[in-house]
C-alpha cells in the first residue's frame, strides 16, 4: 500500500479533517477511525492522541510540511483524522 495515495484517494473520497483541533474534536466525538499525526507534530498534542485506546493512531514519519504535500495542500498538517475512508484502503494500515 503505498501510503501517500491512499491517503489522497481518502481526502477525495471520503471524509478527512485536517488539523489539530479538528482532530480533537473528531477523536472526542468518537467519529475517527484513524488519527495520522506528524512526526514533528507537537509532543503534547501527539502523547495526548497516542495514549488513547479509542482510536487508532499512525505516525506519518516526515515533517508537517510533508504531510501537507501528501494531503495535496500548500500548507502544514500536523494531524488528520479519518472518519470516512471513502475509496481508500488507508484503514489497512491501523493492521499493519
Amino acid at each position: 500500500m503505498d501510503f501517500n495515495e491512499s491517503l489522497r484517494r481518502a481526502i477525495k473520497t471520503g471524509e478527512v479533517f485536517l488539523g489539530q483541533n479538528s482532530t480533537e474534536e473528531c477523536v472526542k466525538a468518537g467519529k475517527a477511525k484513524l488519527v495520522v499525526v506528524a512526526k514533528n507534530c507537537p509532543a503534547e498534542f501527539k502523547e495526548a492522541i497516542l495514549v488513547r485506546e479509542d482510536v487508532e493512531t499512525y505516525v506519518y514519519n516526515d515533517s508537517g510540511v510533508q504531510l501537507g504535500k501528501a494531503c495535496g495542500k500548500p500548507f502544514v498538517v500536523s494531524a488528520l483524522a479519518i472518519v470516512d475512508a471513502g475509496e481508500s484502503d488507508i484503514l489497512s494500515i491501523k493492521r499493519a
